[in-house]
């Protein structure tokens, strides 16, 4: 009876055991909360943005998706267009979508059975015997043997969340890579558009002294004239077509990498005819320049994006290897068919159904130092979202107070310039009545020159502080989200090279839609 009654307590006890393995079953690890902003960046608005308010409004955030169109150049919304689509950086972040898309997809495999294994043999067996008749059989053997991993623990689940956080900071990335890629035309196109400036500036600069030139030397001949008046004009004349040929490089240059940005060959772009657009038409301030930003909204720029899903990424494989700590528990399955030739020989059916049951009892510390090991990993990313946040703020201070001031130096550069042409006015006609001499004109020549190769650069940098601006706030990128990430030519050479289904075709989802990845392995197309 005490045996009877051990056996009866021993089946309660496992039974109890079993209930309460069952109870504990969830997701182990933390479900992923968002970070907070910077402590340093609570009531932040913009910074250096308030000093644009006068003359510009404050509207919503979609004056910045496509921010080029202020600057009212058809050109320049060509290339970037263009360049958004065909430069093989953003073709490859495309391309890497479709990898974590991938991914993604071996992830949510794990939630089926993990281990399949069909096997089979057929043999022909025979034998020969000497002075009679030979004899063989055939044999045939199949099984199918199948694994199933329960994911008491969640730890698949959690594998699939931290996938599908992948997923998204792959879109984030292709964002971030659209913004790179308007900022870089719209800056190589700046200086394209300055430096043509500035050529003009030197060239007509050079023909005036060449005139100068010429005058000397014809007064010198006629001996109403001193040599050194005629040295002085050539050496400023010379000095200024020296200017020219840095200048014609620097363009080219700017030139080739627009070119290489649009995947083209190097060399100058048709479309960018220097009489077709000039520099001014980059420097007007937008009506609707947005003059405040709260901090918060930095969490939009596509670069914030991408490192808050590496985190959250990095948050669900705390819980996978949380789970590991665990005992993973399977179902195991067999059926297999037996059969041979013989006449009257059965056929057998074999089948075997179970479970099993593996914990690393023993090794305790090697797991749990892995899950402290992708917690610090974690902790990591959480100081990189807060310095790129804080990166973030410093880039929009910086370009926002180099636009305002470069502005303000514009406005004195150009009452110099009408200052500085007046003088050479005044300067040149008191030369030809005889009241000053040849050195007052060269100065002013040179005078005019320097200040209206400073007032072309400062509109060249007012243009790059405006266009630094918008990379800064993030715009540029939503337009990419209505093109596919894989263009069709691409397409059609990966599907003959492999069975990707629906996975090139599926569409990106739209702005704002992009949300965060579900605990427990919310699945996304």
């Amino acid at each position: 009876m005490c045996a009877a009654l051990g056996r009866r307590s021993g089946r309660g006890a496992l039974a109890l055991a079993g209930a309460a393995l069952l109870g504990a079953c969830g997701t182990v690890g933390p479900d992923f909360e968002r970070p907070d902003m910077p402590a340093a960046l609570a009531g932040w608005d913009g910074g250096s943005l308030a000093s644009l308010k006068s003359g510009a409004g404050a509207p919503g955030r979609g004056s910045i998706q496509q921010w080029w169109r202020g600057f009212d150049d058809a050109v320049l919304d060509a290339l970037i267009a263009e360049a958004q689509r065909v430069n093989p950086t953003v073709r490859a972040a495309g391309l890497r979508i479709m990898e974590a898309r991938a991914e993604l997809g071996i992830a949510g495999s794990t939630l089926y059975p993990q281990g399949q294994q069909l096997s089979g043999e057929l043999l022909r067996v025979g034998q020969r015997r000497a002075g009679g008749p030979d004899s063989s059989l055939s044999n045939f053997d199949t099984h199918l043997d199948i694994s199933w991993e329960l994911d008491f623990w969640g730890k698949f689940k959690r594998g699939i969340e931290a996938a599908d956080a992948g997923y998204l900071a792959s879109i984030a990335r292709y964002d971030d890579v659209q913004v790179l890629m308007a900022a870089q035309v719209a800056s190589l196109y700046c200086t394209i558009r300055t430096t043509e400036a500035r050529l003009t500036i030197a060239r007509d600069n050079a023909a005036l002294q060449l005139r100068s030139l010429e005058i000397t030397e014809l007064l010198f001949r006629g001996g109403n004239e001193a040599e050194l008046d005629v040295q002085q004009a050539r050496t400023l004349y010379l000095g200024t077509l020296a200017t020219i040929p840095p200048l014609e490089i620097g363009l080219r240059q700017a030139q080739n990498a627009l070119s290489i940005l649009l995947a083209r060959a190097p060399g100058p772009l048709p479309e960018m005819n220097a009489r077709e657009a000039g520099l001014h038409t980059m420097t007007r301030l937008p009506a609707d320049l947005i003059t405040e930003l709260p901090a918060d909204l930095l969490r939009r720029r596509p670069d914030v994006r991408a490192v808050e899903m590496q985190l959250a990424a990095q948050s669900a494989l705390i819980g996978v290897s949380a789970a590991e700590l665990y005992p993973s528990i399977s179902l195991l399955g067999s059926v297999g068919l037996s059969a041979t030739s013989l006449d009257g020989a059965p056929r057998v059916l074999n089948w075997a159904l179970g479970s099993g049951l593996l914990w690393n009892v023993f090794d305790h510390g090697r797991l749990s130092n892995g899950v402290l090991v992708q917690d610090a990993r974690f902790q990591q990313l959480y100081e990189q979202y807060q310095g790129a946040v804080l990166n973030a703020a410093r880039e929009v201070d910086d370009a926002a107070a180099g636009f305002a001031r470069t502005g303000a130096q514009i406005v004195l550069l150009a009452d110099g310039v009408k200052a500085a042409r007046r003088s050479l006015d005044i300067a040149s006609f008191q030369y030809r009545e005889g009241l000053t001499d040849f050195q007052r004109v060269l100065d002013s020549q040179r005078s005019l020159f320097s200040q209206q190769e400073l007032l072309a650069t400062c509109q060249g940098s007012l243009a790059q502080n405006l266009i630094a601006l918008y990379k800064a706030m993030g715009g540029g990128w939503e337009q990419g989200r209505s093109r596919p990430p894989v263009d069709e030519a691409t397409r059609a050479v990966m599907e003959r090279r492999s069975d990707w289904k629906d996975v090139l075709r599926a569409p990106l989802r739209a702005p704002g839609a992009e949300g965060l990845p579900e605990p427990g392995g919310e699945r996304r197309p």
